[in-house]
């Protein structure tokens, strides 16, 4: 069986994108760690093959992802696009958010997430 999540060759990268988080993802993780949003368990950069994931809710198979002003760029886009084909083709569901969202309306960002998992 070909493992595809949290490989050990990016363990260093993971570990290090965990020190070097953005104000917003600090933000945020205050909030969905620890069980605190629903009970549910999130993890922070968390890998799925090749690809890290900012936070991801196993009981769901959700990715929440906050983007900087560097995926408005084309050539980013088109990364994203490939990279959440890619986790869809593995049953996750990709949400986006931008790092200016979660830093100004952080309680909408929290009940887009909330409708996504309570129905």
């Amino acid at each position: 069986m070909n493992r595809i999540y949290n490989k050990i060759e990016f363990k260093e990268r993971r570990r290090s994108l965990r020190r070097s988080q953005t104000k917003a993802e600090k933000l945020l993780w205050r909030h969905i760690r620890n069980k605190n949003f629903f009970g549910l368990k999130f993890f922070r950069q968390y890998s799925v093959d090749s690809y890290i994931l900012d936070y991801y809710c196993p009981t769901y198979k959700l990715a929440i992802e906050l983007d900087g002003g560097q995926h408005a760029e084309e050539e980013n886009q088109r990364h994203d696009k490939i990279r959440t084909d890619y986790l869809k083709s593995k049953g996750i569901e990709v949400m986006r958010f931008w790092n200016n969202e979660v830093m100004q309306n952080l309680e909408g960002v929290l009940k887009e997430i909330e409708k996504r998992i309570k129905p």
